[in-house]
């Protein structure tokens, strides 16, 4: 459920073109290695570095956000809804990085 609703705000943020393409590549690596620590059940260092890349990204998105955000007499419905949609992904992640800490636990991590 993580990767589905972080994959989805990701590509609700990046449809307007605001941001460089470098968001659209540091989220999307980060669901893909989510995607493997989901495979790979038993393996401590994937969900390791799917915890470590949404911490990450955190500091990635508060940067491209801060950066990139436009004047406000250049905001269209449709930016506002890909900024929004961004904000919201990077609200959700602290929530997302505890759940992810958890699985790591139950997983025998120290």
């Amino acid at each position: 459920a993580i990767i589905l609703v972080h994959w989805l705000l990701t590509v609700w943020g990046c449809m307007n073109y605001m941001f460089p393409a470098s968001y659209a590549w540091g989220n999307f690596s980060v669901l893909a290695v989510g995607i493997w620590a989901i495979v790979q059940r038993d393996s401590l260092d994937a969900i390791m570095m799917f915890l470590t890349g949404l911490l990450l990204t955190v500091l990635t998105d508060i940067i491209h956000i801060s950066v990139f955000y436009p004047p406000n007499n250049y905001l269209t419905d449709a930016k506002r809804f890909s900024i929004g949609m961004a904000i919201f992904s990077l609200l959700l992640k602290p929530v997302s990085c505890y759940l992810v800490y958890r699985m790591y636990r139950e997983r025998g991590g120290e």
